[in-house]
């Protein structure tokens, strides 16, 4: 305990560059990011509470948000004592452990693939469509996930039986800004100082929702004395507060979250372009500063970094020529699918807006959490859980057909069935 005392104070007051020789092993893909920011996780005399409290400040919201069936309250409950013998899952670190990098498996669990043997071994007792399944698999793509079953749940598996693979008029939200109630603002309206009086930036900035929503220069970069010519992400966070907050809960932005230099690529796991390696990830890097474009930011500025197989798959895509089409006025809003369509789903806001979810963890991994926020939009379920548990077509980034049919809703039936059967039975 001492040394461990020792070990944490060495590295909390050593600079960033120097922390990284305290680390004990490499992080989970999901935290690799703000490895060095320590106290995120760890505090100076905390043990598994305190770690637990850390986890719950930057997951508890999305956890109490999905339908559960592994909730604490299940580990906690003394009639399910034996089932803590078996698997503390009242804290987390039971089954995430981190810097053991030679055990960590998808989603950061570091416990054997067929940890569900543990509680579920008579499973096939119950269920006979699982009798011969392997232990290994009950988190295959479209059967069970530990925490979110939003769209896996035998209930909504059945209520969404039978749909069809595309729907009869497939569309996604359209975007809808709040009313503006301000001046629309002219190039020859804008309040830069002279020095910085660019004339590129005030063409841009007056064909800009900003201008045309009555935010003029200082808005963002001060007046007078206290004009900055590069203003921070507070200016930002004064009217897109609600962007900011996903922002920083989210790939791009929790490093500056955690008190760390921004996102750059090249401290990414997954492939990125090389020139894109050292560009700083703030709101301009997709936006851009002065054009505020959101259509550039839903799909071009992504391939601008993104190097992946699934990335630059979309091109080709049947998504990407929705999204073209759209694009180009020659079919009805909400009918193209762009990057940020599936990985920044829209959603309604109070006061009717419909705006960009920017947290990409909120339907990231596991991909069924897309389901429900964005693929049953166009989709019918049968399809789109074959469609994500295809990990060829994803890399193709959905060119094609599903290579084969999940059997969730086939089971799910099946079980329904031997419920009506079993009614009949009993006298």
């Amino acid at each position: 305990a001492t040394f461990a005392l020792a070990l944490y104070l060495a590295a909390a007051f050593a600079g960033q560059r120097e922390r990284s020789l305290f680390l004990p092993g490499e992080t989970s893909a999901g935290h690799h990011q703000i490895e060095l920011a320590c106290e995120s996780c760890h505090s100076r005399f905390g043990g598994a509470q305190a770690l637990q409290e850390a986890c719950v400040r930057c997951h508890g919201e999305q956890l109490a948000a999905v339908h559960d069936s592994h909730p604490r309250t299940k580990f906690t409950d003394p009639r399910n004592a034996d089932r803590v013998a078996l698997l503390d899952a009242r804290l987390c670190a039971t089954c995430h452990v981190e810097h053991q990098p030679e055990r960590t498996l998808a989603g950061g669990l570091t416990l054997p693939r067929d940890y569900c043997f543990r509680c579920h071994e008579q499973i096939a007792e119950d269920r006979p469509s699982h009798a011969g399944a392997a232990f290994d698999s009950c988190a295959a793509g479209g059967c069970h996930n530990f925490h979110d079953n939003q769209a896996l749940y035998e209930d909504f598996l059945l209520a969404h039986r039978g749909e069809p693979a595309i729907r009869p008029e497939p569309r996604l939200p359209a975007r809808l800004a709040p009313a503006n109630r301000e001046k629309l603002l002219t190039a020859s309206e804008h309040d830069a100082p002279a020095r910085a009086s660019d004339a590129g930036a005030i063409a841009a900035w007056a064909g800009s929702a900003h201008a045309h929503g009555g935010v003029n220069c200082s808005r963002c970069h001060g007046s007078g004395a206290g004009w900055r010519d590069d203003p921070t992400l507070a200016a930002c966070d004064e009217c897109h507060e609600r962007e900011a907050e996903g922002f920083r809960s989210g790939k791009h932005g929790m490093r500056i979250a955690a008190g760390l230099s921004p996102m750059r690529p090249a401290l990414a796991r997954l492939p990125m372009k090389r020139d894109a390696a050292q560009r700083e990830l703030d709101c301009g890097a997709c936006h851009g500063v002065h054009e505020t474009d959101t259509r550039t930011a839903a799909a071009e500025a992504c391939l601008g970094c993104h190097d992946d197989a699934h990335s630059l798959a979309f091109q080709g895509s049947p998504h990407a020529a929705l999204w073209r089409a759209e694009l180009r006025g020659e079919s009805p809003p909400g009918s193209g699918v762009s990057c940020a369509s599936c990985h920044m789903p829209r959603r309604a806001l109070a006061g009717g807006a419909v705006a960009a979810h920017h947290d990409q963890n909120a339907n990231l991994r596991p991909n069924e959490k897309m389901v429900r926020s964005v693929c049953l939009a166009c989709h019918g379920l049968g399809f789109t859980l074959d469609a994500l548990a295809d990990d060829a077509l994803v890399r193709r980034n959905f060119a094609g057909a599903p290579a084969r049919a999940v059997e969730s809703i086939a089971w799910a039936e099946e079980r329904e069935r031997a419920g009506r059967e079993s009614a009949r039975r009993e006298p």
